[in-house]
């Protein structure tokens, strides 16, 4: 067996991203990852993550938010366009 670093994510009940850490871990099953978070004293619901967004989208950071239907997770602001995560218009600023 072959262990690695992974990331994890610890959601609240929105799915709104708290934290973010790198745990040792195993495999990308969930359950797993959040009961060895819970295991260390850190409570809630955690999701395995990619630093190089091969799993869900996007490497998420705090605030962002956990789309359960698409197992994705969604930068702030982002909104879904034909299918693709789309970044909000940048305002120009004012002279």
């Amino acid at each position: 067996m072959t262990y690695h670093n992974a990331h994890a994510a610890r959601i609240d009940e929105d799915g709104i991203v708290r934290e973010v850490i790198v745990i040792p871990f195993m495999d990308d099953d969930d359950e797993k990852v959040t009961a060895y978070c819970n295991s260390i004293g850190l409570e809630g619901t955690w999701l395995d993550c990619s630093y190089l967004g091969s799993r869900r989208k996007f490497y998420p950071g705090a605030g962002f938010r956990y789309d359960s239907e698409r197992d994705e997770f969604v930068p702030p602001g982002f909104v879904l366009v034909d299918g693709e995560w789309v970044a909000p218009p940048v305002e120009e600023p004012v002279p």
